[in-house]
């Protein structure tokens, strides 16, 4: 026999202390313990296997040696003894049982002890197990602001959009608004004190608002000071950055200054012009303007008031859906407006449905032009009240035709594979048909951003990014990725672009591609810059925040930092998990059965994982399964029943909480958790793919779950593969289909189902390039490769070759399981690297669990029918975790390091043609304390010399000059003010805004007071073109400066001007900040600028205009320069400095605060 134990089998044993030799008891030929063993019945003509005919000694511990835990044959020896005693042999069929089901208590202190593993061949490409690291080597080193929250602690409060000033970060939820302080952010998290909730205790401090309905859009307004949100509810809320400060954990909750009723139905967009103007966007293409005129007077007026100041702003409403219908024709489209962006340089609004753009005149507030994704203008003729969605059919009747005598020669099964077929293709015909799917779908607009050069980018739900200039002209399109695109955020020179795949990108203003990363492991829905930092928002609601000059230098610095601080933050736990498979043949079993299957292997367990097959079959069923499948409804009557079942058996409710469950067809895989461990473990997903008839029905196939247990992701997968001994190259084929296409989402029966709008990407492309797409050079990973731990249970039809079925009866009953292994046909296919590559299955020391006579107890139940199906090894368990080597260590570069303390069948069960079988494990996890190196990283950034010196480089500002710093206007002037930059190495972006009032008359040395004003301060009697753009190194650009004769429209509200505090008649002065800044840099200078505008002679001859005689061009009215055509020109050399009597600029520094 000792040559008989392979390899593998070998190493297992030496792995777990026990010797590869076995007893003298074992050393008999095969020839010789098949004669022993049949003598007695050698010369019967019928041969019956029941243990009624074996006889077996009193002392059932000679059935195992304790000391190695092995199982070993019976021994012609020990036969021997027995016999020459008075009473040597009882038949205890049930006494049998009970010891193959070895029910042994929870303390038993074999429990404590690892069982010998077999390991298959083959663990490399998609079955090679993720590579960890202490830190992420694949992107750069991130403040993780707010943590990967577990998904069910955020039922009512998923984050969904962020916006961020120089000093906070605001993000609005389901349930309000949230404010951090950039200055806090790599303090340690505050754990569940004071007002912290579960899912918040590693995040850095925050501060909450009053409870609010959904927040469906977030804009800051830096300028003012405000942050705008608008609701599910239709309203539109404003809150003052300074009142957020605090965030002592007792301070109560902040509230909004000014709040009104915008819309009837959600608000999905907002911007704000460049003179203030709010623009709103709603459902219906509903396009509303609140002036800033009445949103000043309403912020000026006290909180006692906040009634009037509501009323004042709802009343003051301009709605440009109504002013561009004729006769019930609208110019414009219905649909959403998805996104609406502000170009402050042309003084132009876009607004973006799902598949068309409508470009408005900020000042005027006029249509200018409607055109569609492909930049086709648009002459639309929409009729809101016309519906085109058709309404979906309540019930479909499926009429089975009755086949002829001759068609129902074609067999039995190719019958009900037709009628199986066309149920499931009529269901999803009238689906399709119901959702109004379209071509077009793959083209809608998700994003919309104003780069600093001018230009306009969107973004598809194809991975399109699509470049527009000012005007709506399309000038190139680019497809860098094939996942959807879900945001935008520029910072300087650079374009960010957050995919669906929670992939990042980088671009530059010509599209190119500068780097990418996979940033979180769902879609980045949201992202925003501030401080140094671009802010990217998962669906999951983890925040993290990366530093600009990433990918970069930077980032290897602090990768070795954190590394050699890998004890502070690493933390270990534990968790045992009891897995069970159980082919119950369309029956249902005793609580009894249950019991002895399940709940007595519970009370040590932290997780139960239960896998059935055969719940329910038959053509009907499976018919109407497949139709549920494509409407995506799953579950049934008797699954729910097996669920109720199993839970009472766990002890729901008090001991264990069911996570979730997944049914297709006869499969059927739930997941329960010990209340103890419930706030480690969630994020559960689903997954089923088919593999009978054709790949579309779930008669065969996989079902599987995927939770998160200390922040590593574990996946369970019940299968059914294909049956019949000589169909194993089937069975492989069924496995590698499963393992490549199972992919997870939320499931109908998840008993913690997050709120409607929390959105997983079913078939992301996690194994593409980031960076460009291309997968040429490794093939794509299944998401269950990119799992720490991989579980496989299930009846997988594994047979015994090469044997016969008496010969395989002999071997059960004389307990040779080990020579029976050897003819394991999965065994065998794992050796070769077919099959389960590079996992591991516990040594088998149980009788084979295939195929019963149900109701009869004891081995002799095996099937003795016609058929004489040889006993089988059917039902397994096989799993993955993240060991490339035999034995590893726990660590963060190892993460999870599992081994099994139990693997055994339960013969005592008699409902099933199989028996149900159990595996208990013992996980050890390695994970971070989030908040202790967020922590640690911020000290990295304070005192390591490397990243200063670095920081400081980035705050170069390149040089720059504006022609003059007073400017005067009369009548209809136009002044051109020349800026130029000085440097020779980097290119100025530039920005315009104006510090003073709207409407004021300024002596030398005044100074602008500090009410609310527009967002960039622009009064509506002055136009600033371009108001802002790029200067590329020793060029310059002119911004047209003129006095906009065109008077404000009068809105009316009951005949009443809103706008009569206007003073027209007097003469006005504003000043205007050029801010500059470098292409990737954080720091900014300003320039000041004096514009005055007169109407009186008199008026203007107070005025010394000796600083700008030189430089001022009259010049007849002409249209508002195009930025994308204004080319920065070269400075001429032989003229002077244009003023030499510059004062000095401010410099505004706003590059990591914090630190």
């Amino acid at each position: 026999m000792d040559d008989r134990i392979d390899d593998d089998e070998r190493d297992a044993l030496a792995l777990a202390g026990l010797t590869t030799v076995p007893p003298p008891s074992k050393s008999q030929s095969y020839s010789h313990q098949l004669r022993t063993s049949s003598a007695p019945k050698r010369h019967h003509q019928h041969r019956k296997h029941s243990l009624d005919d074996v006889q077996v000694p009193h002392n059932l511990e000679a059935y195992y040696d304790s000391s190695d835990e092995d199982f070993f044959p019976y021994s012609s020896n020990s036969a021997s003894a027995a016999t020459a005693s008075d009473d040597p042999y009882l038949i205890i069929n049930q006494r049998l049982d009970q010891t193959l089901c070895t029910d042994s208590p929870a303390d038993d202190p074999r429990l404590s002890q690892p069982l010998p593993e077999f390991i298959g061949n083959g663990g490399n490409g998609i079955f090679k197990a993720p590579t960890r690291a202490v830190v992420h080597p694949g992107r750069p080193p991130c403040l993780e602001l707010r943590p990967h929250p577990l998904r069910e602690t955020q039922i009512g409060k998923f984050l969904r959009n962020i916006a961020c000033s120089d000093t906070q970060l605001w993000a609005g939820q389901e349930s309000g608004l949230r404010v951090s302080n950039l200055q806090d952010a790599y303090e340690a998290g505050q754990g569940l004190v004071g007002r912290v909730t579960r899912g918040d205790e590693d995040a850095a401090p925050f501060h909450e608002s009053v409870h609010t309905s959904p927040i469906m859009c977030l804009m800051a307004d830096n300028e003012n000071r405000l942050v705008w949100s608008g609701h599910k509810d239709g309203k539109i809320k404003c809150w003052r950055m300074d009142q957020a400060q605090p965030l002592d954990n007792t301070a109560p909750p902040f509230k909004e200054g000014l709040s009104w009723q915008a819309h009837r139905g959600p608000v999905f967009s907002m911007a704000t012009t460049t003179h203030g103007d709010l623009w709103s966007g709603s459902e219906g293409g509903v396009i509303r303007i609140w002036p800033w005129d009445s949103i000043e007077k309403s912020l000026s007026l006290k909180p006692e008031e906040r009634y009037m100041a509501a009323l004042l702003v709802e009343r003051s409403f301009i709605d440009l859906r109504s002013q561009v219908t004729v006769n019930g024709v609208c110019s414009i489209s219905s649909q959403d407006v998805k996104c609406l962006l502000s170009d402050n340089a042309r003084a132009k609004v876009w607004c973006a449905g799902t598949l068309s753009f409508s470009l408005w005149d900020a000042r005027t507030r006029e249509l200018v032009k409607v055109f569609n994704i492909e930049g086709q203008i648009e002459n639309r003729v929409d009729i809101s009240s016309v519906q085109q969605d058709q309404a979906v059919e309540d019930e479909m009747k499926v009429k089975f035709v009755s086949t002829s005598k001759k068609e129902k020669s074609g067999g039995f099964l190719q019958r009900s594979r037709n009628a199986i077929m066309g149920a499931a293709d009529a269901v999803r015909r009238v689906a399709t048909r119901g959702a109004g799917a379209f071509v077009e779908d793959a083209k809608r607009i998700e994003a919309l951003v104003l780069t600093a050069d001018g230009m306009i980018w969107s973004g598809c739900t194809n991975g399109l990014l699509v470049q527009w200039d000012g005007n709506g002209n399309r000038v190139q399109d680019l497809n860098h990725h094939p996942c959807a695109v879900q945001c935008f955020c520029t910072f300087g020179a650079r374009l960010y672009v957050g995919y669906v795949s929670g992939i990042i990108q980088i671009l530059d203003f010509e599209g190119n591609i500068v780097a990418g990363w996979v940033a979180h492991s769902s879609p980045v829905i949201k992202m925003a810059s501030g401080n140094g930092l671009v802010f990217s928002l998962a669906t999951h609601g983890g925040v993290r925040g990366w530093n600009i000059a990433s990918p970069g230098p930077i980032d290897n610095v602090i990768r070795s930092e954190l590394a050699t601080k890998e004890k502070e933050y690493t933390k270990r736990d534990h968790v045992r998990i009891l897995v069970g498979t159980w082919n119950v043949g369309q029956g249902r079993a005793s609580h009894e059965a249950l019991m002895s299957w399940l709940g007595s292997a519970s009370p040590d367990v932290g997780i139960v994982v239960v896998g059935l097959q055969e719940v329910e079959m038959g053509a009907g069923f499976l018919a109407m399964s497949a139709a549920k499948e494509t409407v995506g409804l799953e579950g049934s009557s008797v699954g729910q029943w097996w669920l109720d079942n199993i839970g009472k058996a766990l002890d729901e409710g008090k001991t264990f909480e069911r996570m979730g469950s997944r049914q297709l067809a006869g499969l059927l895989i739930s997941l329960w958790v010990r209340k103890n461990l419930r706030t480690h473990v969630g994020d559960i997903d689903a997954g089923a793919v088919p593999c009978g008839f054709g790949r579309a029905i779930g008669n065969k196939g996989g079902v599987g779950l995927k939770i998160r247990v200390y922040d590593r992701i574990m996946c369970f997968v019940n299968c059914h593969l294909a049956a019949h001994l000589e169909a194993v190259n089937r069975r492989n084929a069924d496995f590698d289909h499963i393992y490549r296409n199972m992919v997870f989402n939320r499931s109908s029966h998840f008993l913690n189902n997050a709120a409607a709008g929390v959105s997983t990407s079913a078939h992301m492309l996690r194994g593409t390039n980031a960076a460009g797409g291309n997968s040429n050079s490794e093939e794509a990973r299944p998401e269950l490769a990119e799992a720490d731990m991989v579980v496989f249970l299930g009846d997988f039809n594994y047979r015994l070759f090469g044997i016969s079925y008496d010969e395989a009866r002999d071997f059960v009953s004389q307990r040779c399981f080990d020579w029976l292994r050897e003819k394991d046909q999965l065994r065998e296919e794992m050796k070769a690297g077919k099959v389960f590559q590079g996992m591991r299955e516990a040594l088998i020391k149980f009788p084979p669990t295939y195929k019963f006579e149900r109701h009869q107890a004891g081995l002799g139940g095996y099937d003795s029918g016609e058929k004489k199906r040889i006993p089988a090894w059917c039902d397994r368990i096989i799993y993955r975790d993240n060991r490339s080597a035999p034995v590893s260590d726990c660590s963060l570069e190892c993460p999870v390091v599992s081994s099994i303390l139990q693997y055994e069948a339960c013969m005592d069960v008699t409902d099933s043609d199989h028996k149900p079988v159990r595996c208990k494990f013992n996980v050890q996890i390695a994970h971070v304390d989030r908040s202790v190196r967020r922590k640690e990283m911020g000290k990295i950034y304070k005192s390591n010399e490397k990243i200063q010196g670095m920081l400081e480089e980035l705050r170069f500002v390149p040089e720059t000059s504006v022609s003059t710093h007073n400017i005067m206007l009369q009548n209809q002037d136009t002044f051109n003010l020349c800026i130029t930059n000085k440097c020779a190495k980097d290119m100025a972006i530039f920005k315009i805004t104006c510090e003073s009032p709207t409407a004021a008359a300024f002596k030398d040395g005044d100074t602008a007071d500090s009410q609310p004003r527009p967002s960039l301060g622009f009064p509506r009697w002055l136009e600033v073109m371009p108001g802002a753009g790029i200067i590329k190194p020793e060029q310059f650009v002119e911004v047209s400066i003129r006095r906009e004769d065109c008077h404000p429209l009068e809105e009316l509200v009951d005949g009443i001007p809103q706008n009569y505090w206007w003073s027209e008649d007097r003469d006005k002065e504003v000043i205007l900040a050029v801010i500059v800044q470098g292409s990737a840099f954080t720091q900014t200078t300003t320039h000041r600028i004096r514009v005055r505008h007169c109407y009186s002679s008199e008026a203007a001859r107070g005025v010394d205009l000796k600083s700008n005689s030189n430089s001022r061009k009259h010049q007849p009215q002409q249209p508002s320069p195009s930025l994308h055509n204004t080319e920065p020109r070269q400075p001429n050399n032989s003229s002077s400095d244009p003023d030499k009597s510059f004062k000095t600029v401010e410099i505004k520094s706003d590059s990591l605060k914090h630190l």
